[in-house]
């Protein structure tokens, strides 16, 4: 390519669309090291953090997720607030002349893609979910490409778009050189003794939280380890409860584990929502899991990424209504059973596609040179 590259790349709101951005822009700088990257987010959201502490530049619009139901009179404000995203979009672009812009879901990815094409600039969207999300859906018809980690998505998109390409995860987590030892003693805990982390995402789940809150008492007597990120969300009450009651010597409690490598290394099983994002690093790391799908995301797409793992015996799966009472029980039982262990160990290894970002960045930089 004999002229400076230039990729703008939109989305957020979650470290689910927010990691595989990331991952991808640096897959992109490793192949051209002197790419000019530019990030497009929503203001508020947490890509206005995360995308400068990974050394990208970002610019906030905006633009906020419509209210259900969508007669709703605050839609009206909602999409003003589009129409103005979108004519900061297109003076981004005759400011930074992109060759390419790449969509990863979320609200700001919307109003980013739909004025990059009306503008003729080559669009590419990443859809992690097996349950395409409505800003993906709405913009399939104006990109060239579509990346996608799951099969039969062809019900959502045009066919001869689509590449299966997985989703892109932290290198961070890949690249972890502690060792199951290791990684036990940077926690305080014991390497001798089988250790199950609780984890809920980076905001947090009240559910996944109340199925260990209501049980200390098994937590106490399971004979197991548990490390638990609450999310900062549920952090302080949590710690308010858990002070009421004695200390816990085998559990360790974090509102967010900055080393989720150390934290994954250290864990013989795993308990977590069903994001797109996380069932892929589960996969490439072939870490045995519970899955506890959130019910209050779009479609109950985490329940059908769940599933896709689940209907090939590579994950457990409980239900978020029914995980009160019995998840923690199922996760000290699972994490006891050598057997078990190794069979969702193997089984979702099987799954893994290592080299997403990697994939998808030649995608972008295909697309760079045929504009």
């Amino acid at each position: 390519m004999d002229k400076e590259l230039r990729i703008m790349i939109s989305g957020g709101g979650t470290g689910g669309h927010i990691f595989p951005a990331i991952s991808i822009a640096n897959a992109i700088k490793a192949l051209y090291p002197e790419a000019k990257i530019l990030f497009v987010g929503a203001l508020g959201r947490m890509e206005m953090q995360r995308v400068p502490d990974s050394g990208y530049e970002i610019i906030g619009l905006p633009v906020k997720g419509l209210i259900r139901p969508l007669w709703s009179p605050k839609n009206i404000g909602i999409l003003l607030d589009f129409i103005k995203s979108k004519r900061m979009v297109r003076k981004t672009i005759k400011e930074f002349r992109p060759d390419v812009a790449v969509g990863v879901g979320g609200y700001a990815s919307g109003a980013t893609l739909d004025a990059a094409s009306s503008m003729g600039i080559p669009c590419i969207i990443q859809e992690q979910n097996s349950y395409a999300g409505m800003t993906n859906k709405h913009l399939a018809g104006k990109v060239r490409k579509i990346c996608v980690a799951y099969d039969g998505m062809e019900r959502f998109f045009p066919a001869d778009k689509i590449i299966k390409t997985g989703n892109p995860v932290r290198q961070a987590l890949l690249d972890t050189q502690l060792s199951h030892e290791d990684a036990v003693k940077s926690f305080g805990l014991n390497p001798d003794k089988k250790t199950i982390l609780f984890v809920g995402g980076s905001l947090g789940a009240r559910t996944v939280n109340e199925s260990i809150l209501q049980h200390l008492d098994i937590v106490e007597t399971s004979g197991v380890q548990i490390i638990w990120q609450t999310g900062k969300y549920y952090n302080a009450a949590i710690m308010d409860e858990l002070n009421k009651h004695n200390p816990l010597q085998n559990m360790v409690v974090k509102d967010f584990i900055s080393d989720m490598g150390a934290a994954y290394r250290a864990a013989d099983l795993v308990v977590s929502r069903a994001g797109a994002s996380s069932i892929s690093e589960f996969c490439l790391i072939g870490k045995p899991v519970i899955l506890v799908p959130s019910p209050n995301v779009a479609e109950d797409h985490q329940t059908k990424n769940a599933m896709a793992l689940v209907n090939k015996e590579a994950a457990l799966y409980v239900k978020d209504s029914d995980a009160p009472k019995r998840l923690l029980e199922l996760a000290v039982n699972t994490v006891n059973d050598g057997a078990k262990l190794k069979s969702l160990s193997a089984n979702i290894l099987k799954l893994g596609m290592p080299d997403s970002a990697n994939i998808i960045a030649n995608e972008v930089i295909k697309l760079a040179g045929k504009h």
